[in-house]
């Protein structure tokens, strides 16, 4: 690090305001980005935004094997856009509460089965 002293602190100064205006014109720049709002994507949707362009099976078989974050209606599988996102990056994993309401949920209709 290079010693300020009284002489010097014009251009230190004067480097600064240049280095705080390129940061301030970065992140004005990153805020004027329009970001794609969330999608919902069924199976076919999802086949052609996957990287991999992976075949309807290969899909279906990540859904059984619970790979894939997905949500089901119905019969109708669906995908959300940010959670596709999160999962390529390898950055998808379900919260310890996401499980346990998951859990509670799974026991609840089991019970609410027998009567």
């Amino acid at each position: 690090m290079t010693d300020i002293t009284f002489e010097t602190l014009p251009s230190a100064v004067s480097i600064l305001l240049e280095k705080v205006e390129k940061i301030e014109n970065s992140l004005a720049g990153m805020n004027n980005r329009q970001q794609e709002p969330d999608r919902w994507m069924n199976i076919d949707e999802l086949s052609g935004y996957h990287p991999d362009k992976p075949a309807k099976k290969t899909i279906y078989d990540w859904v059984t094997l619970r790979r894939i974050p997905y949500h089901k209606d119905g019969k109708r599988l669906r995908f959300l856009k940010s959670e596709i996102d999160s999962w390529l990056m390898g950055a998808y994993h379900k919260t310890e509460e996401e499980l346990y309401e998951e859990s509670v949920r799974f026991v609840n209709s089991k019970r609410e089965g027998r009567r």
